[in-house]
């Protein structure tokens, strides 16, 4: 059986970005987040600095500071999250799929890593964070979920 793996940051960055992404006046400090999602606090604070680099939040300092998303929830997908934390999708030895080369009776597993991706993709940069907030996610990700075989 193939586990999906996400990194430890890649989900707090998620959690944290979807929290934000559910404050009713638009920001929250960064204790908020850490006390709300259960994030360690030092952590969470090198997510989101690395978050605001890619552009996903904003930030500001003194008494009305806090964080919040740098564009609406709809136009933020889980994908542009976890690859602003963890880099691309899918990778291979750290190997983007398509620039391996395998050779012999193992070639056609590239095609496999390809498609992997492909698959990884149609559900990460469909959902965005308001999908997730407003609980009403696209129909193709629910379907995938109702599968009893997906909770196996």
């Amino acid at each position: 059986m193939l586990d999906m793996r996400l990194s430890a940051r890649a989900d707090y960055a998620l959690r944290a970005v979807i929290e934000l992404a559910a404050a009713p006046d638009g920001h929250v400090t960064a204790d908020q987040l850490a006390k709300s999602q259960r994030i360690p606090g030092k952590f969470l604070e090198a997510i989101l600095t690395q978050l605001g680099r890619s552009g996903l939040v904003r930030s500001r300092r003194g008494p009305d500071g806090g964080f919040w998303l740098a564009r609406p929830a709809a136009e933020i997908s889980l994908a542009d999250i976890i690859r602003a934390i963890d880099g691309p999708l899918l990778g291979v030895r750290g190997e983007r799929p398509e620039n391996l080369g395998y050779i012999g009776a193992a070639e056609p597993l590239q095609t496999v890593w390809i498609a992997l991706r492909a698959n990884e993709r149609a559900i990460l940069d469909d959902v965005t964070l308001q999908h997730v907030v407003s609980g009403v996610l696209p129909d193709s990700v629910r379907k995938l979920a109702d599968d009893p075989r997906a909770w196996a």
